[in-house]
């Protein structure tokens, strides 16, 4: 008969094995993509889905090993915790080094339809 600690282990680690193709994926993003803001997104992806989603996937598979005892929930949330402080921080440092590289235009953004930030400095300068 399967229980939940066995059900717990084997979503844990379908998570883990969805991070490890979303790494993939991310990592032939950042080698194929064209500019630096594609491939800064290809980076955010990585990070989210190849980070937040095997760590929660290590805290499932924690959740559900019941050889590691009163721990296990030790371990289960400590990741949770990690999962969502780079959930928040990682879109947050994302977007502060596009627009780092954008304000000192370190990183040309082409192709370009509508680029309000370069609109909105050229309405300040005047």
């Amino acid at each position: 008969m399967v229980s939940i600690n066995d059900i717990l282990i084997i979503i844990g680690e379908i998570a883990v094995a969805i991070g490890v193709i979303t790494d993939v994926i991310a990592a032939i993003g950042m080698l194929r993509f064209p500019n630096f803001f594609v491939r800064l997104h290809a980076a955010t992806v990585g990070t989210i889905g190849g980070a937040v989603v095997p760590i929660l996937g290590a805290a499932l598979i924690a959740a559900g090993a019941e050889f590691l005892g009163p721990y296990r929930w030790f371990m289960a949330g400590s990741s949770v915790i990690t999962a969502i402080l780079i959930l928040i921080l990682a879109p947050t440092g994302t977007h502060v080094l596009a627009r780092a590289a954008h304000r000192s235009k370190a990183a040309k953004v082409e192709p370009k339809v509508v680029d309000m930030l370069e609109e909105k400095e050229r309405r300040n300068a005047e």
